[in-house]
């Protein structure tokens, strides 16, 4: 295996620095991969965090994985990538500095944008390398995400990575376009979605979860002996429904995320801020809450709550 030019050979550890491009500032804006080859043969695992540099619950999952020497697998190969976006991550910011979504710019141009760049490396250095992985991300806009993988149900190697993972929630999920996964799919290489917590912000139940969940893959995939039992079986999510503000005003969530709520159920209400009126927030259908904006002050048409439906 070889990354950056830089040979990783059986029984070894290697950190690796790949230069992408540099600012005006002449500042580098570089991905540091850490590889870890086992002496015995077996799948290659790609761990990708902060793809969406404001996403830091994922660049955290991946540090505890490092740290914890976890990915020291016992047979095949681990790369781990906790920050791909690190423009982003400085930055507390989503996007790279022309506004554009690096999980929108697969498969990538070397010589496009710094989006359209960092894809363009992963896609001819680092997916030729892998069998399969795991992508973390975070809710966004201040939207909290219940622990959950995202996959297409319908593709059987997909699914057996969701299954193997064993988040609190899978959801089925088409492929986006000009997405890692997509993309990846098109090469042949399956990768999961692990969605939990909010931006900016720690979510240590969303963390533990998300460690935990490789730990399980890894095992099924046989790379590990290590094994976390699962808090509870996983809920599969073929269909889900958002709710949304029908006033303005301030938004205060009755339920929690993860809580199973019945239709019709007030889930919340919203209060004119002048004390004008009181709106009850009512779930369209029954379900889990697998999604919840944390700011209380919305919009009209505002996504509220995201809700796995359960059909019955």
């Amino acid at each position: 295996m070889e990354i950056n030019k830089i040979p990783v050979l059986p029984g070894e550890e290697k950190k690796i620095d790949v230069n992408i491009a540099k600012l005006p500032s002449h500042s580098p804006i570089d991905i540091t991969i850490t590889t870890y080859r086992s002496t015995n043969p077996g799948p290659v695992l790609l761990l990708t965090g902060g793809m969406h540099g404001d996403e830091i619950n994922g660049v955290e999952i991946i540090r505890r994985i490092i740290e914890r020497g976890l990915h020291r697998c016992s047979a095949g190969s681990v790369i781990c990538i906790p920050v791909i976006n690190i423009y982003g991550f400085i930055h507390f910011s989503r996007y790279v500095p022309d506004g554009k979504d690096v999980n929108r710019s697969f498969p990538g141009n070397k010589n496009g944008s710094l989006a359209s760049r960092i894809a363009y490396y992963l896609m001819k250095d680092i997916v030729p390398l892998i069998d399969f992985g795991i992508d973390f991300h975070t809710g966004g806009a201040d939207r909290t995400n219940y622990p959950q993988v995202r996959c297409k149900l319908d593709d059987e190697r997909n699914k057996t990575l969701a299954d193997a993972f064993c988040a609190p929630f899978t959801l089925s999920s088409p492929y986006r376009p000009n997405s890692l996964r997509r993309s990846a799919a098109k090469e042949g290489k399956q990768i999961i979605v692990y969605e939990g917590g909010e931006s900016s912000r720690f979510d240590e139940f969303a963390i533990n979860e998300g460690i935990n969940g490789t730990v399980r893959l890894m095992n099924k995939m046989g790379m590990t002996d290590n094994y976390i039992d699962p808090v509870d079986e996983t809920h599969v999510i073929k269909n889900s429904s958002w709710v949304r503000a029908g006033n303005s005003g301030v938004f205060l969530s009755t339920v929690k995320y993860g809580e199973l709520v019945q239709k019709n159920q007030v889930v919340g209400n919203i209060f004119d801020p002048f004390g004008d009126f009181e709106l009850k927030v009512k779930a369209p259908a029954a379900g889990y809450v697998i999604g919840l904006n944390h700011n209380p002050i919305v919009h009209q048409g505002d996504a509220l709550m995201h809700i796995g439906v359960v059909k019955r």
